[in-house]
């Protein structure tokens, strides 16, 4: 809707005064308050949330409650429908009284409603009542009468509400449901906003679950590629093993963006992921969560059993990374270096090839320099950004720059000590027709680790640098020498 309709909708209305009711959840705020507030209790206080769990055996507004009393998310946190809030503002221009009328409990909406300054009342659930679909109607037709306001929302639940307002706003609903709401209401009806296409929530979901973030899990044909394995069954099951990962790491990078939510909006890049930035909404969480989840281990009982305990290992620690380990200082980088880590061993057990000891120290030396750079870039990007402080979520402070330029420098170092032993190694002679050809991977290597060093330290890499480097020309060019030089090795 143009900024001239959203005006001509209070003015319309202002010569009979009709109150302006707003829900909450999905329309003034573009996120679910309720799934707000348990996940910041899941992220930082458990016990409160693991408490107010039994309350749900007296109601769904008895557990709005209890979280309320235990937790209220910072309403400068939440993100707004701006939309919304102009058709707000425009309303009480024209001097009709504004109302905040939400599902959500008390304490939350009256802590929205003081922040926003935009509304002359709230009317919400309290304990024992909740306010919901048709309890949401009759109190407002008690309040104001029967076709006695105006009424914008955006969920299924609505519909009881719309049937009996003099003005139905739809706020960036579905057309299926619009068309409804049409059918069946004798209200006027207004649409505030377009509901994404289905191009624009595949888009969401791609971003939302890391689709490009897949790339890293090809770590698990190292094994085979290592051991020379070309034959059909080992591809086929180096193959299963990859999309078991990299589904069980997209259910966790969804679990991660829900518990950072209010630390990723405060972000320089991470507040327009899509549940951060409020373009997906919370309610699909559950769904993207258990079937990532379930469909890699689906995957992972088609292969060998020793797989599957690596993946849920893999999983379990990712989670502890979520939950906790990635705020601890030193012992987030070498975590993550596992995880990489951890994804090589996987690969083996899911081929039957085993892991070489020289795979495995190249890997863990590697993988740490890696991770010790993406945590150099978050801080001098915060540094240059102006911060003083610790970054928030993180274990680290500005000063700590210097030593983790030392250790990923050392680190880096090391992985090109090991892939020059291994060249000089006898097992090379046994793989390799012309091994001497592979001590051009050592410059080569050598330049990648200074240069996304280099970059790193000027604050020009991108956050993650697997992603930088699965985008940039010259790593790329990099690469392809380097699968050059292994195969001309290999004659």
């Amino acid at each position: 809707m143009s900024e001239a309709a959203i005006l001509d909708l209070p003015e319309a209305a202002a010569a009979r005064q009709v109150p302006l009711a707003l829900d909450l959840d999905g329309t003034v705020c573009r996120t679910d308050t309720l799934v707000e507030t348990a996940l910041a209790l899941a992220a930082h206080r458990k016990r409160a949330l693991l408490r107010a769990l039994p309350s749900l055996g007296r109601g769904r507004a008895a557990f709005k409650h209890r979280l309320a009393e235990a937790f209220v998310p910072d309403p400068v946190s939440l993100v707004y429908n701006e939309e919304v809030l102009a058709l707000a503002r425009a309303a009480r221009a024209s001097g009709r009284p504004v109302y905040l009328v939400t599902a959500a409990d008390r304490v939350v909406a009256e802590r929205v409603a003081a922040h926003l300054g935009l509304f002359d009342g709230v009317i919400a659930s309290e304990l024992g009542h909740n306010l919901k679909g048709a309890a949401k109607a009759r109190a407002l037709v008690g309040r104001f009468g029967e076709r006695g306001f105006d009424y914008a929302g955006d969920a299924p639940a609505d519909r009881a509400v719309w049937r009996h307002a003099a003005r139905a706003i739809l706020v960036a609903v579905p057309a299926s449901l619009r068309d409804r709401v049409i059918a069946e209401s004798g209200a006027e009806v207004t649409v505030l906003g377009e509901a994404p296409d289905w191009r624009a929530r595949f888009d969401l979901l791609r971003r939302e679950l890391r689709l490009h973030q897949w790339s890293k899990n090809v770590l698990v044909l190292l094994p085979a590629f290592g051991a020379h394995r070309w034959d059909t069954p080992t591809l086929t099951a180096a193959s299963v093993a990859f999309l078991a990962f990299s589904l069980c790491a997209s259910s966790v990078y969804v679990l991660n963006d829900l518990l950072d939510l209010a630390h990723d909006r405060r972000h320089r890049t991470k507040r327009h992921r899509p549940f951060a930035s409020g373009r997906l909404p919370l309610r699909l969480a559950p769904a993207l969560l258990g079937g990532t989840f379930f469909g890699g281990i689906v995957l992972a009982l088609l292969l060998p059993f020793a797989f599957l305990p690596m993946l849920l290992g893999y999983y379990a620690v990712t989670l502890g990374y979520s939950f906790a380990l990635k705020r601890r200082a030193a012992l987030d980088v070498v975590t993550l270096a596992a995880l990489y880590t951890v994804r090589v061993f996987a690969g083996g057990a899911a081929t039957g090839i085993g892991v070489s000891p020289w795979l495995l120290a190249f890997s863990m030396f590697l993988f740490f320099a890696l991770a010790i750079v993406k945590r150099l870039t978050e801080i001098t990007q915060h540094v240059r950004a102006g911060g003083t402080a610790g970054i928030a979520g993180r274990g680290y402070r500005p000063e700590d720059l210097d030593m983790l330029r030392g250790l990923a420098s050392a680190s880096g170092t090391m992985a090109v000590l090991v892939l020059a032993l291994y060249v000089n190694s006898p097992e090379v002679r046994v793989l390799y027709g012309r091994p001497q050809a592979l001590w051009l991977l050592c410059p080569l290597l050598l330049y990648w680790v200074s240069r996304l060093l280099i970059l790193a330290n000027r604050g020009e890499l991108h956050d993650d640098p697997v992603v930088f480097a699965l985008r940039d020309r010259t790593s790329l060019l990099a690469l392809g020498v380097g699968v050059a030089t292994v195969v001309a090795g290999s004659v």
